[in-house]
């Protein structure tokens, strides 16, 4: 507020000072023409004398300087009203908008865009902390209570074994998770993709479903490669990651006994990779929010996973300014489809 005070005086000061010496030029003018005998009829009434007409034009200019200043200065005043809310930490303030094209007209629509997108930020922020809280303690609250089940003298070989898996199993779950977020983390704060190297794109994708034999044979799935010989000059790290994580997701989300394909070509200079499973699918909702940290389709939690494998994939496609594009329909499978440049 006091800022805004302190930028209309200094208006209002530059604006009274251009309209007094415009006043002082005009009096000074009037004066020499008074001395030359030019039009002497209309400077011969006191009126138009030069002191009188310096005093009325800085009356004029005076208020005409507090109704420009007021005017011109009023979005400023509730921009720095807006900004002082914000910094306070509520993203929900705005400021109202002008038609024109002026430069204080982008100003202000810059801060609506920017209190918004700070309000998004805030919001996501709130929600993955809230998500990822949820997501960590339910492991930690299982591997706390059967280990004091452990402790239990009279628990029985076979309880105890099978106990002691389920710890095993929430330790690996909360190892997985801790990598995922470390690896999502460093994904969103890369901007450039270093270490790229040419290498066989079809030969990746084959040791990626190799590597997670274990887990499709384990539920009888076919694997229906159709894989073209692609070359790509890429970062083979950091797509071994995506191509992994979508196979694996469509393991997760696979009935038994059914199938999977994965189809990979180049089209043009853009490289074509799409992965279908024969799952149950999703509706349209779920499928908006698929790429979302720590959703997943399946509320039950039937099946494993920690919700944060597909907006690695989501990332990776945006680093490399590429297109991911999800088909899926209610008992009909889900289809990813990802383009990639070259």
């Amino acid at each position: 507020m006091r800022r805004a005070r302190t930028i209309n005086r200094i208006v209002v000061f530059y604006i009274f000072i251009v309209m007094v010496f415009a006043g002082f030029l005009t009096s000074l003018l009037f004066f020499v023409l008074k001395l030359l005998g030019i039009y002497p009829f209309i400077f011969m009434t006191p009126i138009f004398s030069p002191v009188v007409a310096l005093l009325l034009s800085s009356a004029i200019g005076t208020s005409i300087s507090a109704l420009a200043g007021e005017r011109i200065l009023k979005p400023i005043k509730q921009l720095v009203k807006a900004t002082e809310v914000v910094a306070a930490g509520d993203f929900s303030v705005r400021v109202d908008e002008t038609d024109d094209n002026s430069e204080v007209a982008d100003l202000l629509r810059g801060f609506n865009h920017m209190a918004s997108e700070l309000g998004s930020i805030e919001m996501f922020r709130s929600d993955f902390i809230n998500d990822f809280s949820h997501e960590f303690k339910t492991p930690i609250v299982s591997i706390r209570g059967f280990a004091k089940q452990l402790k239990n003298e009279d628990l029985s070989p076979e309880k105890r074994d099978e106990y002691t898996d389920i710890i095993i199993r929430e330790s690996e779950r909360l190892t997985e998770m801790a990598a995922n977020i470390l690896l999502l983390n460093n994904l969103e704060n890369q901007q450039i993709i270093t270490d790229k190297k040419e290498y066989d794109l079809d030969e990746q994708i084959r040791n990626c479903v190799i590597l997670l034999e274990k887990k499709w044979s384990g539920k009888n799935i076919e694997m229906d490669l159709n894989l073209s010989e692609v070359k790509i000059f890429a970062n083979e790290e950091m797509l071994s990651h995506l191509w992994i994580n979508l196979i694996d997701n469509a393991v997760k989300y696979s009935e038994p006994n059914g199938q999977i394909s994965i189809k990979c070509e180049k089209i043009s200079q853009r490289i074509i990779f799409t992965i279908r499973d024969q799952g149950k699918g999703m509706n349209e909702h779920e499928a908006e929010h698929i790429f979302d940290k720590f959703y997943q389709a399946d509320n039950s939690h039937s099946v494993k996973g920690n919700g944060l494998g597909l907006s690695i994939v989501k990332r990776i496609v945006e680093l490399y300014e590429g297109d991911i594009v999800v088909k899926s329909r209610p008992g009909n499978g889900t289809a990813f489809v990802i383009e990639l440049p070259c």
